[in-house]
């Protein structure tokens, strides 16, 4: 068994802390301050955001949520989303499975140089 206090980390702002990675999940913590945020991305998992302190909007695909504390976001794998602090917040994120089907993390050497070189041309 592991554990962790979520509250009682100490972190260095938007600098993401990897606290469990295996082939089921990955469990990242991370600090955005206020008015920082996660521009729009997607991840290749399903992913879960939990707000663990502060306050954050969440949005995707037109529509967006304001929550606190003990707010939960789930994502769909490749579901484009964007992260807003609206007070100094500790995120949790867990990403599952990881890594995700086309993940880079999952590629073997040709398809990440071709991948590469593909995202290189845009």
């Amino acid at each position: 068994m592991k554990s962790w206090d979520l509250n009682g980390l100490e972190l260095k702002p938007r600098l993401p802390e990897i606290l469990s990675s295996s082939e089921d999940a990955r469990a990242i913590v991370l600090d955005l301050a206020a008015g920082e945020g996660l521009e729009e991305h997607e991840v290749h998992e399903r992913a879960f955001l939990v707000v663990v302190s502060g306050q954050v909007e969440v949005g995707s695909g037109g529509t967006s949520t304001v929550g606190g504390a003990g707010t939960l976001v789930e994502f769909e794998p490749r579901e484009r989303h964007e992260v807003r602090a609206r007070s100094d917040a500790r995120l949790l994120l867990l990403l599952t499975p990881w890594p995700g089907e086309g993940h880079p993390g999952a590629m073997e050497l040709r398809e990440k140089l071709y991948t590469r070189r593909r995202a290189a041309k845009r």
